[in-house]
Order: C-alpha cells, then sequence, then structure tokens
C-alpha cells in the first residue's frame, strides 16, 4: 500500500487521505499511519508544488546545471563535498552521478551574472572541486513528471 500511496501524491501531493483511502480501498486512519511512518522514516521529504515560472510576470528566474568533477575525500568519498555543496541556499537539488563527471548541482538564480557568481566565489573555490561546466536551462518542457507546456503533442505520422 506504501508504494501506491507514494505513486499517487507524487502526481498529486493535494491529495486528501479520504481520497488516497477510497482509491486503494483502505480507510483514511490506514493511510494516515502509512504516511506518518514514512515521514519518520525520511521517505517522505515534504510536500512541494510544481509552478511553471515562466508563466509568473516579472519573475525572472534562470535554472542551471552545473556539473562538477570531484576529488573525493579519503575515508569519505563525495558525502563530505556534496554535503558541504547543499549547505547553499541557492542550490535546489544536488546529485552524485556515473559517467563524465561526479556531481550535478541544479541552482535557480535572478540572472546568468548571480549564477556565475555563485560557480565562481562558493563552488570553484572549493578545495576538492577539480573542474566545473555550467549549462543554462532554456525552456521546461516537463518536470517531475508533469508537462509544462499547453495542449497536446500531435501525433504527426500517417496512418498507413
Amino acid at each position: 500500500m506504501k508504494e501506491k500511496i507514494l505513486q499517487n501524491i507524487s502526481k498529486n501531493s493535494r491529495l486528501s487521505t479520504e481520497d488516497l483511502a477510497a482509491m486503494l480501498a483502505a480507510t483514511p486512519e490506514e493511510i494516515q499511519q502509512a504516511m506518518q511512518e514514512m515521514e519518520d522514516q525520511g521517505i517522505i521529504c515534504g510536500y512541494p508544488t510544481l509552478i511553471n515560472w515562466d508563466k509568473v510576470e516579472d519573475d525572472d528566474r534562470i535554472t542551471a546545471l552545473i556539473e562538477l568533477k570531484v576529488a573525493p575525500e579519503r575515508g569519505r568519498g563525495f558525502d563530505k563535498v556534496a554535503e558541504r555543496i547543499y549547505q547553499f541556499g541557492e542550490v535546489e537539488s544536488l546529485y552524485l552521478m556515473s559517467g563524465g563527471f561526479d556531481l550535478t548541482v541544479i541552482i535557480v538564480g535572478k540572472s546568468m551574472k548571480e549564477v556565475a557568481r555563485f560557480v565562481a566565489t562558493k563552488l570553484a573555490p572549493m578545495e576538492s572541486i577539480v573542474s566545473t561546466a555550467t549549462h543554462f536551462v532554456l525552456k521546461k518542457y516537463k518536470e517531475h513528471g508533469l508537462s509544462l507546456v499547453e495542449g497536446k503533442a500531435s501525433d504527426e505520422r500517417q496512418l498507413i
């Protein structure tokens, strides 16, 4: 039941306990208890709202994805470096990666200059950071499994 609760609230955190109970053939008390257990265990960490900031007037947010190559610390690997990075208020997300770089940092700033200043003054000077590569998000189409564009994409294939 817990996995089904998680699947449902990951798409709509506004579902009430009663709605979830009806959907999952359970009682509201069972749902509430399961959710409380998952919160206590750190499985449910919060209930954020997905906002399409491109539609908010006078909002000049810019999202940047920053690739970091890191020299891991002996005995702690990447955890100590990651802990220092995720403490910065600008950091929205931080991921350990496989492939050509080690960490991905996602930040939101008011301008490219502000993002560049963050990289230059806070990330790059860290002794464990070997190199950085910053990419700016130009447009978001889908986030957290939800489409941010209006209308449905048309299927342009011809029927045979």
